[in-house]
């Protein structure tokens, strides 16, 4: 361990791994709105924030929760449901006035296809400009799902909690189309 008179200990959140300073400045120096993208075990989060010295201010916030209350039956964290709360959160941004953001994903490494960007793809079909490339984006099929309904056909007894709320996986697509449309309608 270093130690000595130019040791300079690390701020907690860096230590603790939660955030990266110099990520965030480069990101706060900009003045843009930030599109930040949170993915829990359980549900996927997606806020529009804006800097302010006493604290960052959240403008808008969708999380994949509300997706119930368009019908969603699907995992709530899964890439069908990050690109919805994305065309959620693109939506709510829109009628409040934000027309363009900037990608926040936080710690996580970006990787092609990833649910972070299904989030992004979801905001952009809404109407939102959010810079980026199109080769990171998910495919079609992965974003409505066809993924998890091939595998449901190998292992159904994997997909009971689907079942339960009343969704057979391999009617996902078609459920994602008609959630979107409720979303955009």
């Amino acid at each position: 361990m270093a130690r000595g008179p130019r040791y300079r200990v690390p701020y907690r959140r860096r230590r603790e791994g939660k955030t990266n300073y110099r990520k965030r400045l480069k990101l706060l120096l900009s003045r843009k709105p930030r599109l930040v993208v949170r993915i829990t075990n359980r549900r996927v989060i997606a806020q529009i924030v804006q800097y302010s010295p006493e604290g960052d201010r959240v403008l808008i916030s969708a999380d994949s929760k509300e997706l119930e209350r368009f019908g969603w039956k699907g995992d709530l964290n899964n890439t069908p449901a990050c690109y919805l709360t994305g065309l959620l959160t693109g939506k709510k941004a829109l009628e409040a006035g934000i027309e363009y953001a900037i990608l926040d994903i936080g710690l996580r490494t970006p990787s092609k296809g990833a649910r972070v960007f299904a989030v992004l793809k979801g905001a952009v079909d809404s109407g939102l400009d959010v810079p980026h490339g199109e080769e990171i984006l998910p495919d079609e099929s992965r974003i409505r799902g066809e993924h998890i309904a091939e595998y449901y056909r190998m292992k159904p007894e994997v997909f009971s909690d689907y079942e339960k709320r009343g969704l057979k996986p391999s009617e996902l697509p078609d459920h994602v189309d008609e959630v979107k449309s409720r979303i955009l309608g």
